[in-house]
């Protein structure tokens, strides 16, 4: 069993290590989570002790396999959790991050189980993030972010790199939710903002919003 805090590192350093393939290097933790370098690497230091990552001083920390599949059950509560409170409790999906961080530290694998089953076993949490099964397995699926979409070509939104609270009530506002479906019809030479086609309105969004924006350009959800 993890503390909360463990759990939380974890969870930190195995998102960091997807976005970069790289090792993981601890200031990026360190900001990821908050604190102090100093606080950082006497964490990173009982982490290696458990055997949950692979630590070298100035050299930057992976996940062990051990480390990378507890990750990996944390991140599936807490969007099974973001779900719950979304579909069942009717909270809003800008509300439901902070409450999910403790419920995903609960440590009940029937629960999870039982929650799961209830939910109709989802795929994807309120911000379009990918649900782990309970082997620890990702759907695949090939996003493109929104500015990157060919004009003229159809796409869904499928998911959101920014949770921010500000971000998600600014697309709530515009009707940029997941499972909407949008056409580019045109992006500005001068900012790289670009020009939307929504159920027959017409929407302009900023290049930085249109960033953190995932769509898929095949399936519908």
């Amino acid at each position: 069993m993890h503390s909360f805090t463990e759990e939380n590192y974890l969870k930190i350093i195995y998102h960091l290590s997807q976005a970069d393939t790289g090792t993981v290097q601890t200031n990026a933790i360190a900001n990821g989570m908050n604190t102090k370098a100093a606080s950082v690497t006497d964490m990173l230091k009982k982490l290696a002790d458990k055997q949950l990552i692979d630590y070298i001083k100035y050299q930057g920390v992976t996940l062990t396999e051990k480390g990378k599949a507890t990750a990996i059950k944390v991140i599936r509560k807490h969007r099974l959790w973001e779900v719950f409170l979304v579909d069942k409790l009717k909270f809003r999906w800008d509300e439901v991050h902070d409450i999910a961080e403790e419920l995903e530290h609960i440590n009940s694998p029937i629960l999870v189980e039982r929650l799961d089953d209830f939910l109709g076993f989802p795929k994807r949490d309120p911000h379009g993030d990918p649900i782990p099964d309970r082997d620890g397995n990702f759907e695949p699926s090939v996003n493109i972010h929104l500015h990157e979409m060919p004009q003229g070509k159809t796409g869904i939104i499928i998911g959101v790199s920014d949770h921010s609270s500000p971000f998600l009530i600014h697309l709530q506002k515009l009707g940029l939710t997941i499972g909407v479906e949008i056409e580019i019809t045109g992006i500005t030479d001068y900012d790289g903002s670009v020009e939307l086609l929504m159920n027959t309105k017409q929407l302009n969004v900023s290049k930085k919003v249109a960033q953190h924006i995932l769509v898929n350009l095949q399936e519908t959800i």
